[in-house]
């Protein structure tokens, strides 16, 4: 396995993402009217995320959070803006529909370590960065493990253990674990968060 993946690993992104967005575009329709009756416009969610080498590129969900503030004017936490139809998408993972579309661009693998925030890459470990050697992906080896219940530690090092192992007979089994995670709705959370702390460097130094 080389730095990049196994032989192959970007023609079956491009396959099987190609063939999702065939069978899945009118549940990505429905789901586009739905984010636009409940939640508003854009009815995507862009940000600028870490891909492979750290290089930045446009990340593609659709819109789970209201545009909602305060008196202040300052918009509210995260779990009020989120809503019951932002659950859902979450819950479901439709949300991450769009990013099928990152995979045909080459920004993004079907399975891979997820992209995580820009501001997270000086606060990295060596090891920790290593996560970049792969393309990013729509759901990987933590989140097959775990998903967002996992502490950062755990999360880095199932991500470091996929790059040393990525392979098709991998992938395939994140894939198919990967079904099954979302109709059971594992993981989605961290305790006490609506999704997952923020990460605010490693404890053990070297960041």
């Amino acid at each position: 396995m080389n730095a990049r993946g196994y032989r192959g690993k970007r023609a079956l992104d491009v396959v099987v993402a190609l063939v999702a967005l065939i069978v899945f575009s009118p549940l990505l329709l429905l789901t586009a009217v739905a984010v636009r009756v409940w939640l508003g416009s854009p009815v995507l969610f862009r940000q600028a995320r870490p891909g492979l080498d750290g290089r930045p590129f446009t990340l593609l969900k659709f819109r789970t959070m209201r545009d909602a503030a305060g008196p202040d004017g300052r918009p509210l936490p995260d779990a009020e803006r989120l809503g019951r139809v932002g659950r859902l998408l979450r819950a479901s993972s439709l949300d991450e529909l769009p990013e099928l579309v990152n995979v045909l661009r080459g920004e993004m693998s079907l399975v891979g370590p997820r992209p995580l925030l820009m501001e997270y890459l000086p606060l990295y470990t060596p090891e920790q960065a290593r996560r970049h050697q792969v393309r990013p992906g729509i759901t990987g080896w933590a989140q097959v493990n775990g998903r967002n219940a996992v502490d950062w530690d755990e999360r880095f090092r199932l991500d470091g253990w996929y790059v040393d192992h990525c392979s098709l007979a991998l992938d395939l089994r994140v894939l198919v674990r990967t079904v099954s995670s979302v109709f059971r709705r594992q993981g989605i959370s961290q305790a006490g968060h609506v999704t997952m702390e923020p990460f605010r460097g490693s404890a053990r130094g070297g960041g």
